[in-house]
C-alpha cells in the first residue's frame, strides 16, 4: 500500500530588522473591514490547505492570494520559505485598484524576500 505525505503548511510573516512585520499590520489595521479581513484570511487558509493551485504564480518565488472585500480587492504577496516549501512566507499586503499587481509592490516583495535569506532568520510566529 502506498503511503501519503501530506505538507503541513504554516503562514509565517516576514519580519524587518527592527521587528517590524507589514503584512501583520496590515490585517491588524483597525480600518481594515471585519468582513474583508474574514476573506483575506479564508484565502490564505485555502493556500495553506490546497497549496499554490489556490494562488497566483508572480514571478521567480512570489505568489499572490486575492480576497474580494466588501468594496475592495486585496492581495498577500508571498513565497514558499523551509524545506518543502512548507512555510508560507507574507512578504507584502495591500489593497487594489487595478488589475494588474503594482510593480511597486512585487518590488517590495521581493527586497523582502532577499533581506529575509541574507539574514538567515526564520520568520517570528505570528502573534
Amino acid at each position: 500500500m502506498a503511503r501519503m505525505t501530506s505538507t503541513r503548511r504554516r503562514w509565517r510573516f516576514y519580519s524587518t530588522v527592527a521587528g517590524r512585520m507589514p503584512v501583520r499590520e496590515f490585517l491588524d489595521d483597525r480600518l481594515l473591514p471585519a468582513p474583508d479581513r474574514d476573506e483575506i484570511f479564508s484565502a490564505m487558509k485555502d493556500v495553506q490547505r490546497n497549496g499554490f493551485v489556490a494562488a497566483r504564480h508572480l514571478r521567480g518565488d512570489l505568489y499572490e492570494i486575492r480576497a474580494e472585500g466588501l468594496d475592495a480587492s486585496y492581495r498577500i504577496l508571498f513565497a514558499a520559505e523551509g524545506a518543502h516549501g512548507q512555510v508560507l512566507l507574507g512578504l507584502s499586503a495591500f489593497s487594489k485598484k487595478t488589475q494588474r499587481t503594482p510593480r511597486r509592490e512585487l518590488d517590495v516583495a521581493g527586497r523582502r524576500l532577499a533581506d529575509w535569506r541574507s539574514r538567515g532568520r526564520r520568520p517570528l510566529p505570528p502573534r
